[in-house]
């Protein structure tokens, strides 16, 4: 079964101007949290025991920003997987207000190793279980 992953967010005041609307670069942060949660939560590889080693930059970014949310609105924000590969994967995301797309758009992360030899970092396979867990949310 194909799954989408989805979390409530309540808009407050740190996340808007003085118009009382989302700050545009809130709504990044916000997406950089649901990336968080379903990697912790979802798939059974936390930040706290990838980052030692491991990171997940993201290479590719597409927004369109649809409508405005505002102080005290609650969005659910949603997130599935399109592609998948043996390094990256692109997943979609859609921010939602009642019943009305807030946000959209998609993202490519790259699971990167860290190379003690030449220092840096470099592209690396994702560990087999968190492959699997990633694909049971890949829709196409």
């Amino acid at each position: 079964m194909k799954k989408i992953f989805s979390k409530e967010q309540k808009v407050k005041f740190s996340h808007c101007d003085l118009a009382g609307i989302v700050f545009y670069p809130r709504f990044m942060e916000m997406l950089n949290e649901l990336v968080e949660d379903w990697f912790e939560e979802a798939l059974d590889y936390s930040f706290l025991s990838m980052h030692p080693n491991n990171g997940i930059p993201t290479v590719d970014l597409q927004v369109q920003f649809r409508t405005a949310a505002r102080l005290g609105d609650v969005l659910i924000k949603k997130l599935w997987v399109t592609e998948l590969t043996e390094k990256s994967l692109t997943y979609a995301f859609e921010f939602t207000c009642k019943d009305k797309t807030v946000l959209k758009g998609t993202a490519v992360l790259v699971h990167v190793t860290l190379d003690k030899i030449k220092g840096g970092i470099k592209a690396g396979n994702w560990h087999k279980e968190t492959r699997k867990h990633i694909s049971s949310y890949r829709i196409s």
